[in-house]
């Protein structure tokens, strides 16, 4: 049995039909309670996968484990080493990491900081594992669906500042294999979209889809500061605008490894558009 958590995300949302295609026992997690149909033979169970005491009697008789933290479990919560324990102790042999990139470009980086502990935790726990390491997701673009609804506008700082943001669909393709098949114990993926792309871009991406202009205004670094400070922690803020405002070089280049581990090219922010086109109509 896997055991997906953040089964109604951006990625887990993806990989639970991904993985019963393959004929895997699947265990869909969220917190609150089931919405819409699950594919077939898939069960829900409602969990929190910041509370491991929640998760023990999911986790039972489980063989894998798809571990993803809501933002809010990247700053605080219980120590990682709890969950990744209670895993272990339900003879889980095999967990597959969400991550982030800033913990290969930016390994100081303080708003990673948790993410850097869970990794060590899952990487001492015994267990296979694989450490998935996304760049920016292309699903960040959907924080402008109401302004490009409305408006037809996009608002957002560093315009022409371009990073290789990732589909998220990719990552749940790239989890499907490290769960499903041999040859990606203690392997960390790092994984981008085929191209860099800054916001002014992705703003004329999303008009050409729509087939009507869509504006870019630019904020000022303060601006974007104050937008973000409704729903990030401080101490998160400033790191996320350096990276989108001054990228280290590795972060502007596309990697190679979604290719890598797919046999595909990684989708283009354009493809991520179409199939979310609804959202911003």
């Amino acid at each position: 049995m896997i055991v997906v958590t953040g089964a109604t995300g951006n990625i887990g949302r993806t990989l639970v039909p991904l993985l019963a295609e393959r004929g895997a026992d699947v265990t869909a997690v969220s917190r609150r309670p089931q919405e819409g149909e699950l594919p077939a033979g898939v069960r829900h169970a409602q969990a929190d996968v910041g509370d491991s005491a929640s998760l023990r009697p999911v986790l039972d008789g489980a063989d894998a484990l798809f571990l993803l933290l809501g933002g809010e479990l990247n700053g605080a919560g219980e120590r990682p080493d709890a969950l990744v324990g209670a895993a272990a102790d339900a003879g889980v042999k095999r967990i597959v990491l969400v991550s982030s990139q800033i913990n290969s470009t930016r390994p100081q980086a303080l708003s990673h900081t948790r993410l850097r502990d869970y990794e060590a935790a899952v990487r001492a726990s015994g267990a296979d594992f694989t450490v998935l390491r996304p760049s920016g997701f292309a699903s960040n673009a959907l924080a402008w669906s109401d302004p490009v609804r409305t408006r037809r506008t996009v608002f957002a700082p560093f315009g022409d500042v371009a990073l290789p943001v990732v589909d998220p669909a990719d990552i749940a393709a790239v989890a499907a294999v490290a769960l499903t098949e041999h040859g990606h114990t203690g392997r960390t993926y790092e994984l981008t979209g085929p191209e860099a792309v800054g916001p002014r871009r992705q703003a004329e991406v999303i008009g050409q889809v729509l087939g009507e202009e869509v504006a870019f205004v630019e904020l000022s670094r303060a601006e974007a500061h104050a937008h973000m400070a409704q729903f990030m922690p401080e101490e998160v803020i400033d790191g996320t605008l350096d990276v989108l405002g001054l990228p280290l070089p590795a972060e502007q280049v596309p990697g190679p490894d979604v290719q890598r581990v797919l046999g595909r090219p990684a989708g283009s922010f354009a493809g991520w558009v179409e199939r979310h086109l609804a959202a911003f109509r």
